[in-house]
C-alpha cells in the first residue's frame, strides 16, 4: 500500500493504506457494536424484560436482537440512495455515527425496574437504529476501497473489509471477557455489562477521526465530473433489467449462500455445541474466539487469490466445500465434542411412538404453547434435552410411548388438566424419560476429559475455510457487478437481504426444523438448500468480474 499522495490539483489525497485502514476500522467498530448485544442477550433480558419470566424474557431479547437484521435491507436502500446521490464518504460517516450513538445509548438506558415498559421500547428503538445504520455501512466501505484499488489488487484490498466482522466479534468477546474478569460476575451482571457499550464512544471518536481524513472515491468524482447528477438510483438499480438482473444474480448466486454458510459456521455451530452437545458455554466461547482469530487472515488470502484466479471459482469453492462438509462435519462434531452422546445414539436409539394428530411442533418462540398431549409431553422432554429421535405412528387415541433402546416409557395425557396437575404430569414424564436416558448412556453434559479438542477445532476450521472462501472475494465481486451511478444501492440490498434475512433467521429456522423432525441434524437442511441454490445460479448466470474497469461497467 502507498502513503498519502499529492493530487494534480495540489491537494493531498489519502493513500491506499489510509483508505483501507479507515474503511476497515470503521466497519469493524460497527460489527463490534452489533456483536456486543448478541453476546449479552441473557443479561439484557433480565434488565429490560424483567416481568415476563426468564424464558420469555430471553426470547424477547433474541427477537429484539433480530430486529437489527430485519431492518438492514431498509438501511441499505436509504443509505444506498444517498451514497449514489451524495457520495460515499458522507454516507458512511453518517452510518458510523448513527451506529455509535445507538450503541452508547443502550449502555446508558434505564432498565425496566427504573422506567417500566418504556425501557424495552427504547431498547428496541436503539436496535432498529443499529440495524438501519449497519445496512448502509458495509456497501459504503467495500465500494470506497474497491474504487480506490488497482484492478489487480481489488480482491485482496477489499478482503480487509471482509475481515471486519471477525475483528468486531473478537473485539466484543475480548472486551466482555476482560470486563467480567476485572469486575467479577456479580458486578458485571448488575451494572458492568454497560461498560462494553459505553466504551464504544471512544472507538467511535477514533473511527470518525480516521474517516474524516478521507476524500471522495475516484470513481465517484469522475462520474460527477462527467455529468452524473442525473441519477435515480432506486429506479435504475431495480426497475431496469440491465441492472436488476444482476441484483437477482447477486442475491441468489452469492448472498443467500453467504447468509447460510457464514452464519452456520459462526452461529449455528455455537448453538449446536451448547444446546445439543451440552458443551460448557465458557469452552464454546473460547473455541469460537480461537477459530475466529485463526480464520481472520483467510478473508484477505481468499480475496488475494481471487485476484489471481477469479472471483467465481474461489466463491464456488467455498459454497461446494460447505455443501460437502455440512452433514458429515456436524456428525463428526458430535463424536469429537460429546462421544458419549454419539455412542448412545447408536446403542440406544430413541423413537417416539404416538398418534401423529396429537403431536405439535416443539418450537414455541413466544412461550404460549401448552404442549399438553402425551406426545407433546414426551417430545418436549427430548427437545429440551437436545436428544435426537425418530417418529413412529401409533393408532388414533393411543397414549404416546418413548422407546430408548430396548426400554419403553409410557407418557401421560395432559390435555384437560389444570395447571398444577399438568405441571406434575410433565415432571413425572420428564423424570422417567431422563432417568432411562441416563441408564442408556446419554450424558447430561459433555465430558471435557473425553472431548477431542483438536478435532473439534479442526472441524470448526473447515466451516471457517468455506465461509472465508465465499466471503473473502465477495466485496470485489459485488462492486464489479454494478456501474458507479447505482453501485451503492444495487449491491447493498442483496447483501443485506442475504446476510440479514437468510443469515439472521438461520438459528431460529434451523432450530424449528430440528423441533419439527426430532432429528438434531435436520436443521442443516436450511443451510444446504440455500447454498445449493446459490451454486446452481452462480454456475449458470454469475459472470466472472475480475479486473473489470469500474468506470465503464454498464456502458
Amino acid at each position: 500500500m502507498t502513503d498519502d499522495v499529492t493530487r494534480t490539483d495540489g491537494k493531498t489525497a489519502p493513500g491506499l493504506r489510509t483508505v483501507v485502514v479507515a474503511s476497515a476500522a470503521g466497519t469493524a467498530f460497527e460489527w463490534y457494536d452489533f456483536f456486543i448485544f448478541g453476546s449479552l442477550t441473557t443479561i439484557i433480558a433480565r434488565h429490560f424484560y424483567a416481568d415476563v419470566g426468564e424464558a420469555t424474557g430471553y426470547i424477547l431479547a433474541l427477537l429484539t436482537f433480530g430486529v437489527g437484521f430485519v431492518v438492514r435491507p431498509l438501511g441499505a436502500l436509504v443509505f444506498g440512495w444517498f451514497g449514489d446521490r451524495t457520495g460515499r464518504k458522507t454516507t458512511f460517516l453518517v452510518t458510523i455515527t448513527l451506529m455509535g450513538v445507538a450503541t452508547v445509548a443502550i449502555g446508558l438506558l434505564p432498565d425496566y425496574n427504573q422506567i417500566g415498559i418504556l425501557a424495552p421500547i427504547l431498547l428496541l428503538a436503539m436496535r432498529v437504529l443499529q440495524g438501519f445504520a449497519l445496512g448502509g455501512e458495509y456497501g459504503g466501505a467495500a465500494i470506497y476501497v474497491a474504487e480506490h484499488a488497482p484492478p489487480g489488487r481489488r480482491g485482496g484490498l477489499t478482503g480487509w473489509i471482509q475481515t471486519t466482522a471477525a475483528f468486531g466479534l473478537i473485539g466484543a468477546l475480548t472486551v466482555i471477557l476482560v470486563t467480567r474478569a476485572l469486575l467479577g460476575t456479580e458486578a458485571f451482571d448488575a451494572w458492568g455489562w454497560r461498560i462494553p457499550f459505553v466504551i464504544s464512544s471512544l472507538l467511535l471518536g477514533v473511527s470518525l477521526w480516521i474517516r474524516l481524513k478521507l476524500n471522495e472515491s475516484p470513481a465517484y468524482v469522475q462520474m460527477e465530473a462527467e455529468g452524473g447528477a442525473r441519477r435515480a438510483p432506486l429506479r435504475e438499480a431495480f426497475l431496469t433489467w440491465k441492472n436488476g438482473r444482476f441484483v437477482l444474480i447477486a442475491l441468489f448466486g452469492i448472498m443467500v449462500a453467504q447468509g447460510a454458510v457464514w452464519y452456520c459456521g459462526y452461529f449455528y455451530t455455537r448453538f449446536f455445541m451448547e444446546r445439543v452437545l451440552r458443551v460448557d458455554v465458557a469452552l464454546v466461547d473460547q473455541l469460537v474466539l480461537a477459530v475466529t482469530v485463526v480464520s481472520a487472515a483467510l478473508y484477505v488470502f481468499f480475496g488475494w487469490l481471487s485476484d489471481k484466479v477469479g472471483r467465481k471459482p474461489v466463491m464456488l469453492f467455498g459454497m461446494i466445500l460447505a455443501l460437502v462438509a455440512f452433514f458429515p462435519g456436524f456428525h463428526a462434531l458430535t463424536k469429537a465434542a460429546n462421544p458419549a452422546l454419539a455412542e448412545a445414539q447408536i446403542s440406544a436409539p430413541v423413537i417416539v411412538v404416538a398418534d401423529p394428530a396429537t403431536c405439535a411442533v416443539q418450537f414455541d418462540p413466544v412461550g404460549k404453547a401448552a404442549f399438553a398431549s402425551s406426545c407433546d409431553l414426551a417430545k418436549s422432554v427430548l427437545a429440551n434435552a437436545g436428544i435426537s429421535y425418530d417418529n413412529a405412528a401409533a393408532p388414533a387415541g393411543t397414549l404416546a410411548v418413548v422407546r430408548i433402546g430396548a426400554a419403553t416409557i409410557a407418557s401421560l395425557e395432559g390435555t384437560g388438566l389444570d395447571k398444577p396437575a399438568l405441571k406434575a404430569a410433565r415432571a413425572d414424564v420428564d423424570g422417567r424419560i431422563r432417568a432411562e436416558l441416563a441408564r442408556a448412556g446419554y450424558p447430561d453434559r459433555a465430558d471435557p476429559a473425553r472431548m477431542n479438542l483438536p478435532l473439534v477445532f479442526g472441524i470448526l476450521m473447515i466451516f471457517m475455510v468455506a465461509a472465508t472462501a465465499l466471503y473473502g472475494p465477495q466485496a470485489a465481486a459485488l462492486v464489479e457487478l454494478f456501474p458507479t451511478r447505482v453501485r451503492y444501492t444495487a449491491m447493498s440490498l442483496p447483501y443485506n437481504v442475504g446476510t440479514g434475512w437468510v443469515g439472521g433467521l438461520l438459528p431460529a429456522a434451523s432450530f424449528a426444523l430440528v423441533a419439527w423432525s426430532g432429528n438434531i441434524y435436520f436443521g442443516l437442511w436450511y443451510s444446504v438448500v440455500f447454498t445449493a441454490i446459490a451454486v446452481v445460479v452462480a454456475l449458470i448466470w454469475l459472470p466472472e468480474t475480475r479486473g473489470r474497469n469500474l468506470h465503464t461497467i454498464g456502458d
